[in-house]
């Protein structure tokens, strides 16, 4: 394995590419006692059309949400969530618009935990009978969301910001959707995104990175096949093709989004640069929030963050406010402000410090740190270099990508209101 050491944050990262493609990370933590491990994909909910070796392929809305919760069953009738609980660990799964990742932590029983984990993510058993169940499961997931003002919200502003690009469309599908899925589907899909040159092993605890390769070239199929390339449709423009939905459910108060397409195609550095804009802009230590706050406007659930997956970048903010249409204008304003005048240097360093500290303490949390090596391997760029990286970010960069990116005409704002 080479070893990269990063002297910044005092971390050493040992990295491999298996004869079968599988890229592999490893984070030696000698003398503590907790592991953790995540197997990860390059297939999240938004990749409906792919192609593979000439030919392209749809697919229904939900297959690879579908996949994760099938996946855990085995084809001697047992579960492999019950086999890792039995043995100590702590296991579950997740899926995003752009990735799938399987994980678990745990103290004891870690080369026992990795092996289950690599054996269940790449031995597909599905059946005619086990997807019909599921369906109805799943189905069952689907109007609870429909119930949530959190997902409702979320998705309206996709729809008002997107116009083809299937990251609007939720990752579990719709019932209608689901019913179009077989067994055959999942075997298809499985084949195509699971194999070992998609996808990304990253562990992290008191490890022999040696034996991490050991184990994977034990556990998994040696064939390295073709990537298969996702199809997301003609370039989107960065213009939303709404402006406003508001719609009415049981809330107490108000919730709003407000959102912005932003550069798809960002490199890391400016990728970064719009984390530490928007914090500058209307984080929870900006003037804009503490003006807002002070006068009621908004309230302490408020967050704001941007978001590069599945071929898009989006920007979003949002909370409570019994005045959502205020809060869009006043950030307006706050925008035109900063474009005319900057930020002050004593502000702009005492965010940039707070930014790097927050990056710092995820360190601390193998799962966070796991998981960020997936995400950003699939995203193009070395997770732990990045930290380097946004040392290079100055004031002007800040200022720039503001008045490059948030324009009045770029924005969309989502509300779902209290019912009358």
């Amino acid at each position: 394995m080479n070893k990269v050491s990063y002297p910044s944050i005092g971390e050493n990262l040992y990295t491999c590419k298996l004869s079968n493609g599988l890229e592999v990370r490893v984070v030696p933590k000698p003398g503590f006692s907790s592991f953790y491990a995540v197997y990860g994909t390059n297939y999240g909910g938004a990749m409906r059309r792919f192609e593979i070796d000439g030919k392209t392929i749809d697919t229904p809305a939900g297959v690879a949400h579908f996949l994760e919760h099938k996946m855990f069953d085995l084809p001697n009738g047992d579960n492999a969530l019950n086999i890792l609980s039995a043995n100590g660990a702590d296991p579950n799964a997740f899926t995003s618009s752009g990735a799938t990742c399987y994980y678990f932590k745990c103290t004891d029983g870690f080369e026992e935990n990795l092996r289950m984990l690599l054996h269940f993510v790449s031995t597909p058993y599905f059946t005619t009978n086990t997807v019909q169940k599921e369906q109805g499961i799943i189905g069952q997931e689907i109007q609870m969301g429909e119930d949530s003002p959190g997902s409702e919200l979320y998705y309206n502003l996709l729809g008002l910001l997107y116009d083809h690009h299937p990251i609007k469309d939720k990752i579990a599908g719709s019932i209608e959707s689901i019913s179009e899925i077989t067994d055959e589907t999942l075997y298809n899909c499985h084949k195509v995104f699971y194999s070992p040159s998609n996808m990304i092993l990253c562990v992290e605890g008191d490890v022999n990175p040696d034996d991490i390769i050991r184990i994977a070239e034990e556990e998994l199929p040696t064939e390295c096949t073709s990537i298969p390339h996702a199809d997301f449709g003609e370039k989107e423009s960065l213009f939303p093709v709404g402006k406003v939905k508001n719609i009415e459910m049981s809330v107490s108060a108000p919730q709003f989004l407000i959102g912005a397409k932003i550069n798809p195609d960002a490199e890391v550095k400016e990728k970064l640069t719009a984390d530490l804009a928007l914090k500058l802009l209307c984080g929870s230590s900006s003037h804009f929030y503490s003006r807002l706050y002070s006068d009621g406007t908004l309230s302490r659930d408020f967050d704001c963050e941007s978001d590069y997956s599945a071929g898009t970048g989006t920007m979003m903010i949002g909370g409570e406010s019994l005045e959502p249409e205020k809060v869009l204008n006043e950030l307006l304003k706050e925008v035109d402000e900063i474009n005319k005048n900057g930020f002050e240097d004593e502000y702009y360093e005492r965010q940039y410090k707070s930014v790097i500290g927050s990056r710092l303490r995820v360190l601390e949390d193998f799962d966070e740190v796991c998981i960020s090596l997936a995400l950003s391997h699939f995203e193009g760029y070395d997770y732990f270099a990045s930290f380097d990286t946004i040392k290079e970010i100055t004031r002007k960069d800040c200022e720039n990508w503001i008045r490059n990116n948030l324009t009045a005409d770029r924005f969309a704002l989502s509300i779902v209101s209290p019912k009358k």
